[in-house]
């Protein structure tokens, strides 16, 4: 079985976190020339299988052969072999922009925000500021290009690093300016502070000036951070890291009130991607009962935590996730957004039918906003339906 195209029944739908899969030359051929000889590139072992190179080194992180399965959405039988290609096996909208407007108008969707795939892969073990900076504009500028004469329809995020927030600020104002519409960050940092630590504040103030969001979007992760505390999980480690993965983002979102980003950030607009969105219910009536504890005492915020999330922040989540609609009012339908992942193979061959039946007892309101209305507005999506 592979990935099947159909029809969503509701117009004016938009997609908040799709992704694209990079060519395998666009370091090559977007990096600045002074730092040709680290190109990010995908190499060949002596027994077929591709393998990522990180300025000029192996990649420890990324499985050889696994590139060749990044698009293999639907497809649970794809194994990772010599004859399994990235570049031979990159799907129908994931590499050329004509495609992906093509397969938008197949399955009724108005648009899709884009974010990378070899991208999500290189950050977790590059520690260097400057070359982890130009990989990230050499990114930016491509999926800027790739988006451009869609009419809107496709949607760039700038990559970004906290390893250096004030380049990462300058690259945010000059991404903004080619196209983006914001900006993201991976759930961990190398520097092991918190992503809400004020030595990041120079991007979340740029962020503000710009009007644009910050989201923190899942990637691979150095092994320190890796959400998995036993030992002998054998084959099913992939499995109990890829169900635990929101913790990072969990994480991540917590020193953002530890350490009273949003206190002296009122208007930031703040994301939390591709982790689910069902946990967001629980998450933050925790947070409010611990607030109010002698635990909460040290925590600079003036607003109990559910309150700002409401006010200021924003979550996606998948199709599939039957108990999600029951806590959107409770959150605040505004804050929600659905994705389609597309093409990542972590996700069954379509999302059309799970997410009919999960907007399906959805008011009106909360329906319109949820498929489109929100990441329409968060995003500065020009609105051409109705849902």
């Amino acid at each position: 079985m592979g990935y099947e195209i159909k029809a969503f029944p509701y117009s004016g739908t938009i997609d908040a976190d799709g992704h694209v899969l990079e060519p395998g030359w666009l370091w090559e051929q977007y990096l600045e020339q002074r730092y040709m000889d680290s190109a990010i590139r995908i190499k060949v072992d002596n027994k077929g299988l591709e393998y990522l190179e990180l300025n000029g080194q192996p990649s420890l992180k990324t499985v050889k052969g696994v590139l060749g399965l990044m698009g293999a959405m639907g497809d649970a039988d794809a194994r990772p072999s010599p004859e399994r290609k990235y570049m031979d096996n990159i799907p129908y909208g994931a590499g050329d922009p004509n495609e992906r407007l093509a397969l938008l108008d197949k399955e009724n969707l108005e648009a899709a925000v884009l974010y990378p795939t070899v991208s999500l892969l290189w950050e977790c073990e590059v520690t260097d500021p400057e070359i982890t900076l130009a990989y990230m504009r050499a990114y930016n500028r491509w999926i800027a290009d790739f988006c451009r004469e869609s009419g809107g329809r496709l949607v760039p995020v700038a990559h970004l690093t906290l390893l250096d927030p004030a380049g990462s600020a300058a690259e945010l104002e000059r991404a903004v300016a080619d196209g983006c519409r914001g900006g993201w960050v991976a759930p961990f940092t190398h520097t092991r502070k918190g992503h809400g630590h004020p030595d990041h504040d120079v991007l979340f103030a740029k962020a503000v000036e710009l009007g644009v969001p910050i989201a923190i979007h899942p990637t691979y992760e150095p092994e320190w951070t890796v959400p998995v505390r036993f030992d002998r999980l054998g084959p099913a480690r992939e499995f109990h890291y890829n169900v635990a993965l929101r913790q990072g983002v969990q994480q991540a979102l917590l020193t953002f009130y530890g350490h009273g980003t949003f206190e002296r950030f009122p208007t930031l607009k703040l994301g939390v991607l591709e982790s689910g969105m069902g946990w967001i219910g629980s998450f933050l009536d925790r947070a409010d009962a611990v607030f109010e504890t002698p635990s909460g005492r040290g925590v600079p915020i003036t607003a109990k935590p559910s309150e700002i999330f409401t006010r200021q922040c924003f979550i996606s989540g998948d199709p599939d996730e039957t108990a999600a609609p029951f806590i959107m009012d409770h959150v605040g339908a505004h804050c929600f957004m659905w994705a389609t992942d597309y093409p990542h193979p972590d996700h069954p061959g379509t999302w059309v039918d799970a997410l009919t039946r999960q907007v399906g007892s959805l008011s009106e309101p909360t329906r319109h906003a949820f498929l489109g209305g929100n990441v329409r507005r968060i995003f500065g999506i020009s609105n051409s339906n109705s849902t």
